[in-house]
């Protein structure tokens, strides 16, 4: 069977996370072929991968944002619509999600190509949907800013709409957003079956990521939300089925208009005779080492974790944090940690970049992640296979992980829960750790036997294994 995982800000060009479960999925699966279709950020990643692609990636397709926003057209467009097609378009306008996708594909495939589909935005007839949405909603707004904000939203999926997709037997997308649209796309236009597996809620992650932005301003945040909100709708409305990490993200799906019928739970997984047995290394001089695998990017919030270990430090001299994973994602976001750092006057702070885990695993006392929203972080499953507790705030999967969820789970805790940019509880949860190494090796002995029992990397495999079989049998 031909694949088409669909991703997003993701998968090829960024190391960790989601792309590294993408990755264990393709590599774990070599009797199905993958066909990529890569959205990214930047033109100058093309072809920059990050990984190196399985043998069964058949093709990559790539599209990047900013070359799509860069496009211009100075020919006034003598494109028409129908009063159906401009209520349809003026739906989609208004973050309706009772629009049609069917006729918005029809206006897309039938006006418009790729010469000359930006012609939709200088056409008469677009520009007057366009007024009467900002007459009917938003007046209060400066129009000039409205349209321009308008024209960014709307024009990489206007791109999308237009584009010959590549050909599958199954759509899988690992996020809503604008792949959670082309999987959309797909079903309707090959009539082939759609599946998303969603680790964090990308919908509720743009929210956050666009309330704390400089980028938009004002009104206009509210105008970008609910646009990803409706791209969220579209991409479960269209989905044959849609699997999450954990109950906590199934009950937000359904929240946001997902078929609770549609869903279903499937844990991450970790290979774990990567880290079995490891033993940790004992420093010549007794420093106790934090670590902390993860993407430097503002959704992680180094910030905090860096504010706790100043704190450690102060109480705990002989203390280090190592903070392993790329840095190059955000340069600006890098260099404020930088630059923290340099303001607190703090020592024994160490950013790798991508580095073997496994070789820093055996130098860790405490693992830390301090992320704003997550889904089921593989950096905790991955540290607690290797038998290092964790301290993590209360994001997503976390409590579950690290305190255990069924009732049949008896291995006791793995770690510290923490609220959320409270650097302070961080640090008390630290140096509740440093002060108690018996508490710290049955934290990671109770994190490696739940790993063990409930996020093995086959198990993982062949969930997902039975449900392309299940989708292949059900809509092919």
């Amino acid at each position: 069977m031909r694949i088409c995982l669909l991703c997003e800000g993701s998968y090829p060009y960024v190391v960790g996370g989601v792309s590294s479960w993408v990755q264990m999925l393709m590599t774990g699966m070599p009797e199905h072929e993958f066909v990529l279709y890569c959205i990214g950020a930047e033109e100058k990643d093309r072809g920059n991968y990050k990984y190196k692609l399985p043998e069964n990636v058949v093709g990559v397709h790539e599209v990047f944002l900013d070359t799509v926003l860069d496009m211009n057209t100075s020919q006034r467009g003598n494109l028409h619509f129908t009063e159906e097609e401009k209520d349809v378009l003026a739906n989609l306008l208004l973050n309706n999600t009772e629009f049609d996708l069917q006729k918005l594909i029809k206006i897309f495939r039938s006006k418009t190509n790729k010469e000359n589909f930006l012609q939709i935005f200088m056409s008469f007839d677009f520009f007057d949907c366009i007024v009467k949405v900002y007459r009917e909603k938003y007046s209060y707004l400066a129009f000039t800013d409205f349209f321009w904000t308008v024209r960014s939203m709307l024009l990489p999926l206007f791109y999308i709409l237009q584009e010959d997709l590549p050909k599958a037997d199954l759509y899988h997308s690992v996020a809503t957003g604008y792949c959670g649209v082309v999987g959309s796309l797909a079903a309707e236009i090959y009539h082939k079956p759609y599946l998303i597996t969603e680790h964090g809620i990308y919908s509720r992650e743009r929210e956050e990521e666009i309330i704390k932005s400089d980028w938009v301003m004002g009104d206009f945040k509210t105008i970008w939300i609910e646009y990803f909100y409706q791209q969220a709708f579209i991409a479960y409305k269209h989905a044959h089925k849609v699997v999450t990490l954990f109950d906590g993200n199934a009950k937000v799906e359904k929240s946001l208009g997902c078929d609770e019928r549609k869903i279903s739970i499937v844990p991450n997984g970790v290979r774990l005779e990567r880290f079995l047995p490891l033993a940790r290394e004992q420093s010549d001089d007794d420093t106790f080492v934090v670590g902390a695998v993860v993407r430097v990017v503002p959704i992680k919030d180094i910030q905090t974790m860096i504010r706790a270990f100043a704190l450690v430090k102060s109480r705990l001299p002989k203390s280090r944090l190592i903070i392993m994973g790329p840095y190059a994602e955000d340069p600006k976001y890098y260099q404020e940690c930088l630059d923290l750092v340099a303001s607190l006057k703090l020592e024994d702070v160490e950013f790798t970049g991508n580095v073997n885990i496994v070789e820093y695993m055996v130098k860790l006392d405490v693992l830390i992640l301090s992320s704003i929203s997550e889904g089921q972080p593989l950096s905790i499953l991955e540290g607690l296979a290797a038998g290092v507790p964790f301290v993590a705030t209360d994001v997503g999967c976390c409590r579950e992980i690290l305190y255990g969820y069924l009732e049949e789970d008896k291995y006791g805790d793995a770690g510290i829960v923490v609220p959320v940019m409270d650097f302070e509880s961080m640090a008390d949860a630290i140096l509740k750790m440093a002060s108690d190494k018996p508490l710290r090796e049955a934290m990671g002995k109770a994190g490696r036997e739940r790993v063990k029992k409930y996020y093995g990397y086959d198990d993982f495999i062949n969930n997902y294994r039975a449900i392309y079989k299940e989708m292949q049998e059900q809509y092919l």
